[in-house]
């Protein structure tokens, strides 16, 4: 919020972390041979790095968080379009019609926050014009990013079915092979660096330590940006895609009210709306339904304590 275009600093700062810690951990100090093939690892790499930096650059463009969040949220459609396109995939009436849900919760939230982009009465109208059509630009930039980021979700499928699952070994190259692309991003880096170490001084509870408050929230997200990647992965090698499905949703969702009660964003009831289609879309997708009527009808057969 302090910087806008800090993106970059703070995605280098988490593929820094998780990369070392990978390179550690996983790779053994660069002794353990991965199981897939070194060039699928390069092609995964260029997408993901794309998508990341895509993504970054998009809250220049007059892009809010919480629409930001909510236009991620339809990577379900995404993925679908493509499965269908490339995979030749086939999906039931209730897929097609969470779908339908989310496609026209993003649309509610996309035009309600054109309008309110379009009619910032604080410029005039040559500047309303640039700032709208830079809007119109970020938008542009999360509908690529979103293809692209259901594309790489089609190739990793995939790889895991040729070479098996090895999704720690993915996380690790995922982040380790696109450091050298961040020189190309060194500029803006070291800028906000600079800046970063120029903000008020922010003593570190517990320990005593006084350090720039921008570089404690960067270690904070790091640190936070671990433990989720790290959760995830946990989930899926604990729990069914469904639950990592829902849990993932459940978290946009706590993310997205967070943003807008915290940093009172500007959400109208069109938004809201716009939101709940979103989530309700992405429930139905994962069929959280059916899953909770099996459990529900034993729970109701339980016998009752005397």
């Amino acid at each position: 919020r302090q910087f806008p275009g800090c993106g970059n600093i703070v995605t280098f700062s988490q593929f820094l972390f998780i990369a070392v810690e990978g390179f550690i951990f996983e790779a053994n100090f660069g002794r353990k041979r991965p199981a897939i093939p070194m060039r699928y690892y390069f092609i995964m790499v260029a997408m993901f790095f794309t998508v990341s930096v895509v993504n970054n650059y998009a809250l220049n463009l007059n892009i809010a968080m919480p629409l930001h969040m909510i236009f991620r949220s339809g990577s379900l459609i995404a993925s679908m379009a493509l499965g269908i396109i490339i995979l030749k995939k086939r999906y039931s009436v209730s897929k097609y019609t969470s779908i339908a849900l989310v496609s026209l919760g993003i649309f509610t939230c996309t035009f309600m926050s054109a309008k309110q982009v379009a009619s910032d009465s604080s410029l005039n109208e040559e500047d309303g014009l640039q700032v709208f059509l830079w809007w119109l630009l970020g938008i542009a930039a999360l509908t690529f990013a979103l293809l692209m980021s259901a594309r790489m979700g089609i190739f990793q499928e995939t790889l895991y079915k040729q070479f098996g699952k090895h999704s720690k070994e993915a996380l690790f190259y995922n982040h380790a092979l696109p450091l050298p692309g961040f020189l190309l991003l060194a500029p803006n880096i070291y800028h906000h660096a600079v800046l970063f170490s120029q903000s008020e001084p922010f003593q570190v509870p517990v320990i005593g330590l006084t350090l720039p408050i921008m570089w404690f929230y960067l270690l904070m997200n790091v640190i936070t940006q671990y433990v989720c990647i790290r959760g995830v992965f946990i989930l899926t090698t604990e729990c069914t895609s469904l639950t990592v499905t829902l849990v993932v949703t459940l978290r946009k969702f706590v993310s997205l009210i967070f943003s807008i009660l915290y940093f009172r964003n500007p959400f109208t009831a069109w938004h809201w709306l716009g939101t709940a289609f979103v989530f309700v879309g992405t429930l139905m997708y994962t069929e959280v339904w059916n899953s909770l009527g099996p459990f529900l009808a034993r729970w109701r057969k339980r016998p009752k304590e005397e």
